[in-house]
């Protein structure tokens, strides 16, 4: 009630913001077929897209860190955001099914939205996940954002009343592709004719199917028929249908069976099919490998195909879900020193033997210990006192400037300067000449 109290002596908004009208996108497509974000999702190619993208995000370890004053990082696991992303947003999801529930908002409908629950001290104590399609934002009548939520009965009771208006600052926003940078649009609204197209597809074949694999056609009288109806029920009784195909018709009265029927391979209907597939994988940028479309894969370019679905698919919405954490969920204080990230090394490894041979190039070079290595192969950690934090580096190796030192060190050693040693050093080079002139 504080949160709406805030708002209630405002006038109407006058400034409605552009991305929140993209509604007007969804209905008809060209292909005939209504497309929204539920009947999308009956398409295999959109749930297998949407499906892949959201369990890769919701899969990937969300780790919270603190810079210390040494310039290094360390895993901030005593601030309760911490528990909060990494295991438990409320208590009603896991951190998981958290981010797999946003991240399918994000794909369906362009904007991930959750309310944010915090204590008497401000500090942020759950989150919430809110239904886009009952969300708008909008400015008031000093341009100032805010968001409208109509709430029902399948929210959680974290709000009063059925109009809710939310501060910015209660509400986890994390917007996709969108044109004034506020609101994202929905991918399903953009491509609706290229759905639709594949829903028609679909439908297509499956009424083929339905209506009877023999061809369909017209049923000739010669004279007049009293009862055509019949006549037609009687025939698709005998005929209609997969499991009445290729029965023998037996015709009487005159009657005459001309096909008018076009068949898939003749409409291209496979060919079709197989493209739409390809084009919804293209909106996602899902390669098509990882909706079922080996055609083009092979066992050398199917590796590259899966790192690069890492740093050009997923990277850009890890992004945002960063920027987006840290902005909503941390104070300006806080934001100095604290931040979110996605580990993705899991998912850019390549096969045993390349990380070995990369592990042994970074342990040689000194840049990491073995407890490293071991950390990212979810191996427990060797003891500090057993060398596991310790840094090597290759003894073949060493600056320019250190070049001679172990001599210098010896000859220190015995008591003579470096100076010293070279003259010991030429005048033996002399006396050796010498000797050797006279034999």
């Amino acid at each position: 009630m504080g949160i709406m109290s805030l708002f209630r002596g405002r006038d109407a908004p006058t400034n409605r913001t552009a991305g929140s009208s993209y509604s007007f996108f969804m209905g008809g497509s060209a292909a005939g077929k209504n497309v929204n974000e539920r009947s999308a999702m009956q398409m295999t190619a959109v749930y297998a897209c949407v499906r892949i993208l959201s369990e890769a995000i919701a899969g990937l370890p969300l780790h919270m860190y603190q810079y210390l004053e040494d310039g290094s990082k360390k895993k901030a696991t005593e601030h309760p955001l911490y528990h909060l992303l990494h295991d438990e947003p409320n208590p009603e999801m896991t951190s998981f099914v958290f981010r797999e529930t946003l991240m399918t908002h994000l794909l369906l409908w362009g904007n991930g939205y959750c309310q944010i629950i915090r204590n008497g001290k401000g500090e942020v104590v759950a989150l919430y996940p809110l239904m886009p399609n009952r969300m708008t934002v909008d400015r008031d009548a000093k341009g100032r954002l805010y968001y409208q939520y109509q709430k029902s009965s399948e929210d959680a009771p974290t709000m009063e009343g059925s109009n809710v208006i939310l501060d910015p600052s209660d509400v986890l926003h994390i917007p996709g592709l969108g044109f004034d940078g506020l609101v994202g649009y929905s991918p399903i609204a953009m491509a609706k004719n290229a759905i639709g197209l594949a829903i028609a597809a679909e439908e297509y074949g499956s009424k083929f199917y339905a209506n009877g694999a023999a061809p369909s056609g017209v049923l000739e009288h010669p004279g007049t028929l009293k009862d055509p109806a019949r006549v037609r029920e009687s025939w698709n009784a005998a005929f209609g249908g997969s499991s009445n195909a290729h029965k023998v018709a037996v015709l009487e009265e005159g009657l005459k069976y001309s096909p008018i029927s076009i068949s898939p391979n003749e409409a291209q209907f496979l060919e079709t099919r197989k493209f739409q597939i390809n084009e919804i994988a293209r909106i996602f940028r899902v390669p098509p490998h990882m909706v079922g479309d080996l055609e083009k894969s092979s066992f050398s370019n199917i590796e590259q195909q899966s790192l690069e679905f890492v740093k050009y698919t997923l990277q850009p919405w890890i992004i945002r879900w960063e920027q987006n954490l840290q902005k909503a969920l941390l104070t300006e204080e806080e934001k100095k020193t604290y931040f979110f990230i996605f580990n993705v090394e899991g998912l850019l490894r390549g096969d045993y033997q390349s990380r070995m041979q990369g592990y042994a190039t970074a342990r040689q070079n000194g840049w990491m210990s073995a407890n490293d290595i071991r950390e990212l192969e979810n191996l427990d950690k060797i003891p500090a006192e057993d060398g596991g934090d310790m840094y090597l580096v290759n003894g073949n190796m060493m600056p320019l400037e250190m070049a001679g030192a172990a001599y210098a060190t010896k000859n220190n050693e015995e008591g003579r300067s470096s100076e010293e040693q070279e003259v010991l050093e030429l005048e033996e080079s002399d006396q050796s000449t010498g000797r050797r002139r006279k034999r």
